[in-house]
Protein backbone atom coordinates (compact mmCIF):
# COMPACT_ATOMS: atom_id res chain seq x y z
CA UNK A 1 0.00 0.00 0.00
CA UNK A 2 1.39 3.45 -0.94
CA UNK A 3 2.47 5.58 2.25
CA UNK A 4 0.03 8.04 1.54
CA UNK A 5 -3.01 6.04 1.23
CA UNK A 6 -1.91 5.19 4.80
CA UNK A 7 -1.58 8.85 5.80
CA UNK A 8 -4.66 9.56 4.60
CA UNK A 9 -6.41 6.68 6.22
CA UNK A 10 -5.60 7.98 9.39
CA UNK A 11 -6.08 11.71 8.95
CA UNK A 12 -9.62 10.53 8.87
CA UNK A 13 -8.74 8.23 11.63
CA UNK A 14 -7.68 11.13 13.76
CA UNK A 15 -10.33 13.30 12.03
CA UNK A 16 -13.09 11.16 13.46
CA UNK A 17 -11.26 10.52 16.89
CA UNK A 18 -11.28 14.47 17.39
CA UNK A 19 -14.69 14.51 16.28
CA UNK A 20 -15.80 11.72 19.30
CA UNK A 21 -13.62 13.56 21.38
CA UNK A 22 -15.26 17.33 20.67
CA UNK A 23 -18.47 15.27 21.12
CA UNK A 24 -17.31 13.70 24.34
CA UNK A 25 -16.32 17.09 25.43
CA UNK A 26 -19.99 18.89 24.64
CA UNK A 27 -21.71 16.32 26.44
CA UNK A 28 -19.52 16.55 29.83
CA UNK A 29 -19.65 20.19 29.54
CA UNK A 30 -23.63 19.84 29.48
CA UNK A 31 -24.19 17.46 31.92
CA UNK A 32 -22.26 19.83 33.70
CA UNK A 33 -23.79 22.77 33.30
CA UNK A 34 -27.18 20.81 33.62
CA UNK A 35 -25.82 19.81 37.23
CA UNK A 36 -24.80 23.54 38.11
CA UNK A 37 -28.15 24.91 37.46
CA UNK A 38 -30.15 22.32 39.22
CA UNK A 39 -27.48 22.84 42.42
CA UNK A 40 -28.47 26.33 41.94
CA UNK A 41 -32.22 25.94 42.37
CA UNK A 42 -31.81 24.70 45.72
CA UNK A 43 -30.18 27.56 46.49
CA UNK A 44 -32.38 29.92 44.30
CA UNK A 45 -34.73 30.72 47.41
CA UNK A 46 -35.04 34.31 49.19
CA UNK A 47 -36.04 32.16 52.72
CA UNK A 48 -33.63 29.45 51.92
CA UNK A 49 -30.64 31.87 51.05
CA UNK A 50 -31.48 33.52 54.48
CA UNK A 51 -31.46 30.41 56.23
CA UNK A 52 -28.03 29.81 54.63
CA UNK A 53 -26.44 33.44 55.34
CA UNK A 54 -27.46 32.07 58.98
CA UNK A 55 -25.89 29.00 58.84
CA UNK A 56 -22.98 30.33 57.40
CA UNK A 57 -21.35 30.97 60.94
CA UNK A 58 -22.09 27.39 62.11
CA UNK A 59 -25.40 25.13 63.46
CA UNK A 60 -28.46 26.67 64.98
CA UNK A 61 -31.11 25.28 66.27
CA UNK A 62 -34.62 25.45 64.25
CA UNK A 63 -36.22 28.25 66.51
CA UNK A 64 -32.42 29.97 66.46
CA UNK A 65 -33.27 30.16 62.89
CA UNK A 66 -36.79 31.42 62.59
CA UNK A 67 -36.52 33.80 64.85
CA UNK A 68 -33.28 35.58 62.85
CA UNK A 69 -35.06 35.47 59.58
CA UNK A 70 -38.45 35.90 60.46
CA UNK A 71 -39.81 32.51 58.84
CA UNK A 72 -42.57 30.54 60.63
CA UNK A 73 -41.37 26.68 62.03
CA UNK A 74 -43.60 25.58 59.83
CA UNK A 75 -42.23 27.29 56.75
CA UNK A 76 -38.89 26.47 58.15
CA UNK A 77 -39.33 23.17 58.31
CA UNK A 78 -40.59 22.58 54.60
CA UNK A 79 -37.07 24.76 53.68
CA UNK A 80 -34.69 23.11 55.61
CA UNK A 81 -36.39 19.71 54.36
CA UNK A 82 -35.97 20.77 50.77
CA UNK A 83 -31.84 22.08 51.61
CA UNK A 84 -31.59 18.39 53.27
CA UNK A 85 -32.91 17.13 50.25
CA UNK A 86 -30.81 18.54 48.26
CA UNK A 87 -27.87 17.66 49.87
CA UNK A 88 -27.34 21.10 50.73
CA UNK A 89 -28.15 20.87 54.98
CA UNK A 90 -27.66 17.96 57.33
CA UNK A 91 -28.79 17.96 60.95
CA UNK A 92 -27.69 16.50 64.36
CA UNK A 93 -30.51 15.90 67.23
CA UNK A 94 -29.77 17.10 70.62
CA UNK A 95 -32.70 15.80 72.93
CA UNK A 96 -35.82 17.52 71.07
CA UNK A 97 -33.54 20.08 69.18
CA UNK A 98 -32.42 19.55 66.16
CA UNK A 99 -29.16 21.44 64.92
CA UNK A 100 -28.64 22.57 61.41
CA UNK A 101 -25.71 23.28 59.45
CA UNK A 102 -24.17 23.29 55.84
CA UNK A 103 -22.88 19.96 54.99
CA UNK A 104 -22.28 20.71 51.47
CA UNK A 105 -18.56 21.85 50.76
CA UNK A 106 -19.37 23.80 47.35
CA UNK A 107 -22.15 25.62 49.17
CA UNK A 108 -20.17 26.34 51.84
CA UNK A 109 -17.50 28.31 49.50
CA UNK A 110 -20.65 29.74 47.66
CA UNK A 111 -22.42 31.09 50.29
CA UNK A 112 -19.13 32.78 51.85
CA UNK A 113 -18.82 34.93 48.78
CA UNK A 114 -23.16 35.42 48.92
CA UNK A 115 -22.67 36.14 52.11
CA UNK A 116 -19.75 39.10 52.25
CA UNK A 117 -21.94 40.69 49.21
CA UNK A 118 -25.26 40.04 50.33
CA UNK A 119 -25.92 38.59 53.70
CA UNK A 120 -23.56 40.40 56.29
CA UNK A 121 -24.20 43.85 57.85
CA UNK A 122 -22.26 46.10 55.79
CA UNK A 123 -22.75 44.60 52.36
CA UNK A 124 -23.22 47.61 50.20
CA UNK A 125 -26.45 47.19 49.06
CA UNK A 126 -27.14 44.79 45.87
CA UNK A 127 -27.08 46.81 42.07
Amino acid sequence: MPESEGTESEGRDTGSTESERLDAARALAEDRSEAAAQFLSGLANPRRLRILCQLTSGEKSVSELSEATGISQTSMSQHLAKLKNEGIVSFRREHRHLYYYISNPVVTEVMAAIYTNFCALDAAPPR
